[in-house]
Formats: C-alpha cells, sequence, structure tokens
C-alpha cells in the first residue's frame, strides 16, 4: 500500500494520560532493550523525519530510562573527509549493532536519495542507484537477524514554521536552527517528491516504513514508542535465557546456598 503524509497530518491530541502511559511504555521498553542483550539480538531503530518534526525529543524518551549499556545512538550529519572517500553505506557499516545492541540511527542512510539527490550532493545516477542499495542492504540486516524499525515523523509546514519561530525565541535552542533549515524549507516539494519516491521503492516486507503524525508532540511520542515497543516484543525471544548449572551451583555455595 502506497504511503501518503497526507494521511498524518491530523495533530490529533493524546487521549490518554500522557505522563503515565509514557512512563509504562519506557519500563516496557528499558526490559525489551535488557531482553535483546541477554538473548544477544541485535536491533537498528532508523529515524528520519523534516526538520522540528520531533525526532531528537523521542529519541531522548526512548532512551531515557535503558540501561547506557544496551543500546547506542548515532547522530548523523554531513559525512567527514575520511567517509567521503568511500562508499556512501560505509559509514554505517561501522557504526552497526554488536550482539545484544540497539542503535538508534538519528538521520540515515536515506540521506543518499533525500538531502543529497534533492542538494545535488550526489548525481542523479547514484541516488538512483541507491534505492537499490539500501533494499539489499536492509535485506541482508534482516538475514543476519538484525530487528529493522524504520520511524518517519512528518509534519505540516504550519507546524515546522510554528517550531522553528519557537527555537528562534528561545536562547537555549538557538543552536539547533542553522542555514540548512531555511535552505530545506525552500524545497519542501521537492523534498515531498523525493519522499514518495522513497517510500515507494524502499517500504518493503523486510524493512517496512511507519510514518509518525509529529503535529502533536505528546502523540507523536507515544506512537513511535509503542512502535517500537510492540516490533521488539514481537521478534524477541519471550523467556529469558537459562542460567548455566555451573554457575548457579558456584553461587549457591558462595552464598551458603549449597545442600
Amino acid at each position: 500500500m502506497t504511503i501518503d503524509l497526507g494521511e498524518h497530518e491530523s495533530g490529533a491530541n493524546y487521549e490518554g494520560d500522557y505522563e503515565t502511559d509514557l512512563e509504562a511504555l519506557q519500563e516496557r521498553l528499558s526490559r525489551l532493550f535488557v531482553t535483546a542483550d541477554v538473548h544477544r539480538k541485535k536491533a537498528i531503530i532508523a529515524v528520519e523525519g523534516w526538520d522540528a518534526a520531533g525526532k531528537g525529543g523521542a529519541i531522548q524518551r526512548l532512551t531515557a530510562t535503558c540501561d547506557p549499556r544496551t543500546y547506542k545512538v548515532w547522530p548523523i550529519s554531513a559525512p567527514a573527509l575520511e567517509e567521503k572517500a568511500r562508499h556512501y553505506l560505509w559509514r554505517f557499516w561501522t557504526r552497526l549493532p554488536e550482539a545484544g545492541e540497539v542503535a538508534i540511527f538519528d538521520r540515515t542512510w536515506y540521506g543518499r536519495v533525500l538531502v543529497e539527490r534533492v542538494e545535488g550532493f550526489a548525481t542523479e545516477a547514484e541516488w538512483k542507484r541507491a534505492y537499490d542499495e539500501i533494499n539489499e542492504f536492509e535485506a541482508q540486516l534482516a538475514a543476519d537477524g538484525t530487528i529493522l524499525i524504520k520511524l518517519f515523523f512528518h509534519v505540516t509546514q504550519e507546524t515546522q514554521d510554528k517550531r522553528l519561530r519557537a527555537r528562534l525565541d528561545d536562547p537555549w535552542k538557538h543552536w539547533k536552527v542553522g542555514p540548512e533549515d531555511l535552505r530545506n524549507r525552500a524545497r519542501r516539494d521537492d523534498y515531498t517528491k523525493a519522499l514518495k519516491d522513497m517510500f515507494e521503492r524502499t517500504d518493503t516486507r523486510w524493512a517496512p516504513w511507519t510514518v509518525i503524525d509529529g503535529n502533536n508532540k505528546k502523540a507523536a511520542r507515544i506512537a513511535a514508542l509503542t512502535q517500537v515497543a510492540d516490533t521488539l516484543a514481537a521478534a524477541l525471544p519471550k523467556k529469558p535465557p537459562p542460567i548455566r548449572p555451573d554457575l548457579a551451583q558456584s553461587f549457591r555455595e558462595a552464598l551458603g546456598d549449597g545442600d
């Protein structure tokens, strides 16, 4: 089914008890991250979206109560010189999760078919070829047992403008605003076309996209965390691994619980 961003623009208020539900979700996620750790499973949460769509806030709440040993967050910006000298996927291969780890990418390899396409940092041949490269990359990850969760945070132009103004008015958020925000805003139609192509070409059976309506921050955070939790819960083992009998016996003896 084709993804239509226009279907994710209601900005409806969250109807539940936000704080209570968020706390429950965070507790659930912390347990799921530990489950991935003890079972040595790998997961990737790939986060894309418009500027000021709420990606960072969702990631903060996603990891707020998780054991820091169970995950890494990778904020992706423009490639360094060393990275430019290699295939564009190289810098993502080097950041893939280890066994038992969740890797969270704040922007991803989809930059090749979005910002690099729109801003002319990649040739037409390069970004057109990238759809197959990305699908093959994700298929390899899935075949290797990596759980893939792809989220796109969508906001309307009106919502984005409101949040950009708020950042300008807050001295502690000035750092979030840069010339690229204005450049990207001016080319929204071009980005919308690129997104349409991206969804059509990379919304696959093994790595589907989930669009998050980011026009209401609380509702978006609950939706994003729920999607992550539900996907992990469906893919991870339900029971903890058994303890080694010799280890259990050694501890019982040391603690005075032996026969």
